[in-house]
């Protein structure tokens, strides 16, 4: 028995080296078999146990996906738990948060649409309309988005700013976080403010009057000073014809003195509260931008607007556009493009002047 089973190992090792006996050969092949049909191997156990797990990318994915899941659960459960406990808290709530997807989608736009420029070269005025209303909008929600971010950088400064945001919503918030009806009230309120300098620029209008050299132009301008007094919405050719007037003195807009250029400030919703020579930079930088956006404008077609984006370019430039009918607007900002596109640079006084020309005695402004 021994010595089988010495001969069985020695056969196992050296193969026919050594030859055994029938009974350890007849041992032998049973074995062979074995581990040929059934018997496991050594170097075959990882490939079966491979198949048993994911690979690390899929486990990450599976991880991800299961983590987002569970988080739109838990957020559903949170809004749903201010709705019902603190509903008003919650409106804040839902209209900060999309406000916050607002502004990062603007960002996101604008990136894009500066990216493009930098790449094809192309100048600001050479944007399509909608894409120079963007940057120009999203300039100005940035600047004021701006102060906030200063105010906040003391220490536990933010939640005085968050107070703040709460008390003054209209002077320190941009439109994304209004609601709809501060939407309203607050527009109504801007427009209101830049009223109040219409007489002002209305008055000195007609101080100037007999500073024009020409006698024709005297009477004109006397004419439309006449007749927006008496509440008459004036034509587009009356405007036209004082074209002249607002090129050189007296109303160019090197010519415009501090007071005036205060007035046309409020006017066009912009701080009075800076020396001379900047009121003059922004109220001229300002309107060779609105120029810009009605060539633009005018290329695309009046008719390809959105009735928001007819009224957000009326209210721009002076019109009270919140309760007048999409088909009003649509006029009034016909005959602001007709008077636009026919000005040169050097007779943009002209148009902005014409925030106040214009809109004072339109249909619907009485409010």
């Amino acid at each position: 028995m021994a010595l089988s089973r010495v001969c069985w190992a020695r056969a196992a090792l050296w193969g026919s080296a050594v030859t055994p006996g029938p009974h350890v050969t007849r041992k032998l092949q049973l074995v062979r078999c074995g581990l040929a049909w059934g018997a496991p191997r050594l170097f075959d156990l990882p490939c079966r146990s491979s198949k048993l797990h994911l690979s690390p990318k899929a486990d990450v994915k599976s991880l991800i996906s299961y983590v987002v899941a569970k988080t739109k659960v838990i957020n559903g459960k949170y809004h749903r738990f201010l709705g019902r406990h603190f509903p008003r808290f919650y409106v804040m709530y839902t209209i900060f948060m999309k406000g916050l997807q607002m502004l990062w989608a603007d960002a996101k736009k604008a990136r894009r649409i500066k990216t493009n420029m930098w790449k094809h070269n192309i100048e600001f005025h050479q944007l399509p309309y909608r894409e120079m209303e963007h940057l120009r909008q999203f300039r100005r929600d940035v600047t004021k988005c701006l102060f906030l971010g200063i105010i906040s950088i003391p220490p536990f400064a933010n939640y005085l700013v968050f107070l703040l945001m709460y008390l003054f919503p209209r002077q320190l918030l941009i439109q994304h976080f209004w609601t709809p009806k501060q939407q309203i009230d607050f527009l109504d309120i801007y427009h209101a403010l830049r009223k109040r300098s219409h007489p002002e620029i209305l008055c000195y209008l007609e101080k100037v009057i007999p500073l024009v050299s020409d006698a024709g132009l005297r009477g004109h301008m006397t004419e439309l000073c006449t007749k927006i007094q008496h509440g008459t919405h004036p034509a587009v050719h009356d405007i036209l014809a004082l074209r002249e007037c607002f090129s050189n003195h007296p109303l160019g807009m090197k010519q415009l003195r501090a007071l005036q250029m205060k007035a046309l400030s409020r006017a066009m919703l912009l701080t009075p509260y800076l020396p001379s020579f900047l009121l003059r930079h922004r109220l001229k930088t300002h309107t060779i931008v609105i120029h810009q956006l009605d060539r633009a404008l005018a290329k695309l077609g009046i008719g390809q607007l959105t009735p928001q984006e007819v009224k957000s370019a009326c209210y721009l430039r002076g019109l009270n556009s919140t309760h007048i009918a999409e088909e009003r607007c649509r006029a009034w900002l016909g005959e602001w493009l007709q008077i636009s596109c026919s000005l040169k640079e050097a007779e943009l006084s002209l148009l902005l002047h014409n925030v106040v020309l214009l809109s004072v005695n339109y249909t619907g402004t009485g409010r």
